[in-house]
């Protein structure tokens, strides 16, 4: 039969439901070893075949992840258990420190090889806050932990929360980076037309988001209809009762939607915000790759904003005839046609190219709706090309 157990500290004595165990006298607990764990890894030989036969390069990558999964686990739970033996405040938010620490290197360096200035700050403080927020939240009002930091529901429920803020990060931000680049063209084009910097940035973030939270929702859709998750597992088998297991995997579910969803949007957000200066000016350049020139760098920046002539003129048209909606495009002519055109920014951007937005500005006189004249500094760029 499950019995309680207490933690004792020096200082503190904590009552957790979290740690109902089989009685250790009883016959039902299991002791594991490292020969079980040794077994266990033999299965692993079978990918490790795989890779090597047909040809698939992971069998390194594949020890590796399994030498530190070993490694990073056994240290882990020797920290962990000198800290729910303690119970202090200092190593409990000390080791969640650490852990954001990792999730946003992991982020900003290890998962991916483009960075732009101030990816790890951002990825840090999107995570941490988003899921020491949550947590401290969840585990007070929802698990009815007192104080709301026990470390033994604190530390694995935010540990939980850091792991899936990782994933839902690191997919926003990348997504950002693609759409910025593939869209460039149409991007630069809302810009030149007096664009807002909310306005430019506004789609890609919420494509971004849409993106990174989807495997949230799937993954919270399918649980417990295909498969057990892993919490309700480890408490069925720490011999809990299934129905206090299932609850306590919603509640964790729902922390990390919410956690997730908030860190993501503070990271597309900033990162977005990044490649889109306060001018606005799309910034390409900011992106690096390791080791090597960036890609999106030399075709964002070098080749768009060097050796096309469409973003000085871009550049004019923002700064003399704003906002977008007072734009009207008339042929040249010697008076002003008495039914001008409206430039639809929406139908340049279709064209996706700055190439094709700077042949249209050939030949066309710009003139603002609330003075009804053509800015004088306009002219004469607008025509060097005819």
């Amino acid at each position: 039969m499950a019995t309680q157990r207490w933690y004792v500290s020096p200082s503190t004595v904590a009552y957790s439901q979290a740690s109902r165990l089989p009685d250790s006298q009883g016959s039902d607990q299991i002791t594991l070893s490292w020969g079980n764990v040794g077994i266990a890894a033999l299965l692993l030989g079978f990918n490790v075949i795989l890779s090597v036969w047909l040809g698939l390069g992971l069998s390194t990558s594949l020890v590796v992840a399994a030498l530190r999964c070993v490694g990073q686990l056994t240290v882990l739970g020797m920290v962990l258990k000198q800290i729910f033996l303690t119970e202090n405040p200092v190593y409990i938010f000390g080791m969640t420190l650490v852990l954001g620490v990792l999730a946003a290197l992991e982020v900003s360096y290890w998962r991916t090889k483009r960075q732009f200035p101030g990816m790890f700050m951002g990825a840090l403080v999107s995570i941490m806050a988003s899921a020491l927020i949550v947590a401290l939240f969840g585990n007070a009002y929802s698990l009815n932990m007192d104080p709301a930091y026990t470390a033994v529901k604190f530390i694995p429920t935010i540990g939980m929360l850091f792991g899936n803020c990782m994933i839902g990060v690191s997919i926003g931000m990348s997504s950002v980076m693609d759409m910025l680049d593939t869209h460039r063209g149409r991007v630069e084009a809302m810009l030149g037309f007096g664009a807002s910097r909310w306005e430019v940035i506004r789609p890609v973030v919420v494509d971004a988001l849409r993106a990174a939270l989807l495997p949230t929702i799937t993954n919270m859709g399918i649980t417990g209809l295909i498969s057990i998750p892993g919490v309700m597992t480890g408490w069925i088998l720490g011999g809990a009762d299934v129905l206090q297991a299932a609850r306590y995997q919603q509640i964790i579910l729902f922390m990390i939607s919410a956690a997730t969803a908030s860190s993501t949007l503070i990271a597309v957000i900033f990162c977005a915000s990044v490649l889109v200066d306060r001018v606005p000016i799309l910034r390409l350049d900011r992106i690096k790759t390791a080791g090597s020139e960036s890609a999106l760098s030399k075709a964002g920046f070098i080749e768009s904003n060097m050796t096309s002539r469409a973003p000085s003129r871009l550049a004019l048209l923002r700064a003399g005839c704003r906002p977008k909606s007072e734009l009207y495009l008339s042929r040249n002519s010697s008076s002003v046609s008495s039914s001008p055109t409206a430039c639809n920014v929406d139908d340049l951007q279709t064209t996706g190219s700055l190439t094709m937005l700077d042949s249209r500005l050939s030949g066309l006189e710009v003139r603002s709706a609330t003075t009804g004249r053509s800015p004088s500094s306009l002219t004469p760029l607008l025509r060097s090309r005819e």
